[in-house]
């Protein structure tokens, strides 16, 4: 089954060589925008739906993909519902790791010679499949919930329309939530920086 955070996964390994940023993706920055495209997935599902930045349970439902089930079964269904924030920060905690091995084990992955890093050299390569066909159809027509996704971690140098161009609340809501989440842990990454500079050069004042 296709899914929103597998095609978002695919993507970024498949645009990791023709990157021109200078940089290399995040592994928390990619897993925070995999619960987002989860979260969306859901939505379109009718799984979930929004109230403002609320999530509300639907019934409980098989959605034919391991990963998507996962989070159904995580979903917290006692009010006061959980925001999409939370959602993000929650669920998304080691999200890339999990959906890697979901690829590595079903033969979806060329190669993975490093692990946690897989947009360095030696870097973890698509096999072809249909997914990964799909994927690519998606991107290469704009789909803009998928651009969205890839624009708010910055694995595509091209202009994504703006949250608040979406028609649909729950899609602007879920891209907003996650470029904001993204640009926090920018932030935190930022102060540890500096921390750690400053520790070192007590250190090196000794």
């Amino acid at each position: 089954m296709t899914t929103t955070p597998r095609d978002l996964l695919i993507v970024a390994i498949d645009l990791a060589i023709d990157l021109t940023s200078g940089g290399t993706v995040g592994q928390g920055d990619l897993s925070l925008a995999l619960a987002g495209a989860e979260l969306l997935d859901l939505v379109d599902a009718e799984a979930v739906d929004l109230d403002g930045d609320r999530i509300v349970p639907g019934m409980p439902r098989t959605m034919d993909d391991r990963l998507l089930d996962e989070a159904v079964s995580s979903l917290i269904r006692v009010a006061p519902h959980e925001s999409v924030e939370d959602w993000l920060w929650r669920r998304g905690r080691g999200l890339l790791a999990r959906y890697l091995t979901v690829l590595e084990e079903e033969g979806k992955l060329a190669h993975r010679r490093h692990r946690w890093n897989f947009l360095s050299s030696g870097r973890t390569e698509m096999a072809d499949s249909p997914d990964r066909q799909h994927a690519v159809e998606r991107w290469t027509s704009r789909e803009p919930v998928l651009v969205g996704l890839a624009a708010a971690v910055g694995i595509d140098g091209k202009q994504a329309e703006s949250p608040e161009g979406f028609t649909d609340d729950a899609v602007g809501t879920v891209l907003a939530v996650v470029g904001d989440a993204v640009t926090e842990l920018a932030a935190v990454r930022q102060r540890r920086g500096i921390e750690d500079a400053a520790f070192d050069n007590v250190w090196r004042g000794l």
